[in-house]
């Protein structure tokens, strides 16, 4: 499964992003999906997930209000809109599919990883 990852950038503090991942088969349609991030010599940590239906989502405290999950499954796309953001939101950004069909909030319930994609704030 080949999932893959875009929208990452470089922003000012306070700008916005949205990042989009494709997964290239049907296999996330009935899974969890989500993002991750990794900081340098930091660990990945979790981001925001949403169920398969998108009845549930999951956001870590420091994005809450500020970064919004959402998902296609019919383009088989999960994406992260990400406004005001911070330096401290400098990471590279990592999508995943969980293994089960619930939103999910850490690695051990990811299936499958994407490539990361670099997101930077300048202060």
């Amino acid at each position: 499964v080949q999932l893959q990852a875009s929208g990452g950038g470089l922003v000012q503090t306070g700008g916005s992003l949205r990042l989009s991942c494709v997964v290239a088969r049907r296999t996330g349609s009935n899974n969890g999906m989500g993002w991750f991030r990794q900081a340098p010599g930091k660990e990945r940590e979790f981001v925001a997930a949403i169920s398969w239906n998108a009845g549930r989502t999951d956001y870590a405290d420091s994005v809450k209000g500020r970064f919004t999950i959402s998902r296609d499954n019919a383009k088989n796309t999960v994406s992260l809109q990400m406004n005001s953001l911070k330096p401290e939101d400098t990471a590279v950004y990592y999508c995943a599919v969980a293994l089960r069909s619930s939103s999910f909030t850490t690695t051990q319930a990811v299936r499958y990883w994407g490539q990361g994609t670099q997101v930077t704030v300048s202060s």
